[in-house]
């Protein structure tokens, strides 16, 4: 069967809320996903292994017979793996030791990380921290994989019911352009005034971050132009340097992209970005990742 090799855990989850469920906007809000991807993603599991699972119809969702079939496997499936994650999370807990600190683009903000390493180190001399660079295809900077115990992530976070986070820092979105582009002569943009343009966005997989850079919530409904996807520093300079769209970006990220040729304009009508250390909320009890969070809230609150 080898048509069945590469359904995700992820596919066995969504089938299993909308089984339970049997609904598709309530399935999506246990899921943290919106309707649409949940759509997306049932009918691509569909497809590939060949079959419908639900009938869709006005009287609402129902399980067809493979469906029906297909349920106490996912079940068991997502149990067994539950199980393998916690037997690992214990052999983990063995190596307690080390805590590491994932994250996408480096925390500068004024000395953030040293300072708080400093003061983890202080209270736990013996402990060993690792810090991991994630790509932007990953918004939880490697919580969700385990690859992290903490991370420096952006929020909103997709399937946010699995952690928990301290917000370290509020920061206004502003707008990044080539500073060739026409609205680069004006001081300060109107978001209105951006709508239509191009945008640069992040990788599908971003989910709900995705959607926050590209403002989806001010947009009111109008599509958006993606001009070109990104996934790192490097290659966001690049594209708004080739003109192939503009881009949002934190505040404190700024001096990363406003290289030669790109510039930053403050910008209204969009909310302030949150920039926050989260970690999975059945970790909130282990003494390394309670004292990082402490002396996150620390160094941020100072």
């Amino acid at each position: 069967m080898a048509m069945t090799t590469d359904v995700h855990l992820r596919d066995l989850r969504y089938f299993l809320a909308v089984a339970e469920e049997l609904h598709f906007t309530r399935a999506a809000e246990r899921l943290y996903v919106s309707q649409p991807a949940l759509s997306k993603q049932i009918r691509a599991l569909e497809r590939q292994l060949g079959v419908e699972l639900f009938r869709r119809d006005r009287h609402g969702v129902a399980l067809t017979g493979a469906g029906e079939a297909l349920l106490p496997h996912a079940r068991r499936v997502l149990a067994d793996w539950a199980e393998g994650a916690a037997a690992v999370a214990a052999a983990r807990s063995a190596q307690r030791g080390t805590l590491v600190v994932g994250m996408s683009t480096s925390p500068g903000r004024g000395g953030l990380l040293p300072a708080i390493r400093s003061r983890f180190t202080a209270a736990r001399p013996d402990a060993v921290l690792r810090v991991r660079q994630v790509s932007w295809e990953d918004p939880t900077a490697g919580l969700a994989d385990g690859d992290a115990d903490v991370a420096f992530v952006w929020l909103p976070l997709p399937d946010a019911g699995r952690y928990d986070w301290t917000v370290v820092a509020e920061e206004p979105r502003l707008i990044a352009l080539p500073e060739t582009h026409p609205l680069a002569a004006r001081p300060e943009l109107d978001f209105a005034d951006l709508a239509d343009e191009p945008f640069l966005a992040l990788p599908e997989s971003a989910g709900p971050l995705r959607d926050h850079w590209l403002a989806l919530d001010e947009r009111a409904g109008r599509t958006v132009r993606v001009g070109a996807e990104i996934a790192g520093t490097e290659e966001t300079y690049e594209a708004l340097v080739a003109g192939l769209g503009i881009c949002q970006v934190a505040a404190g990220n700024a001096p990363l992209i406003t290289l030669g040729g790109v510039v930053t304009r403050p910008v209204r009508g969009v909310s302030p970005s949150r920039y926050a250390l989260a970690w999975r909320r059945e970790d909130a009890g282990r003494a390394l990742v309670r004292g990082y969070a402490e002396a996150c809230r620390a160094v941020a609150g100072g």
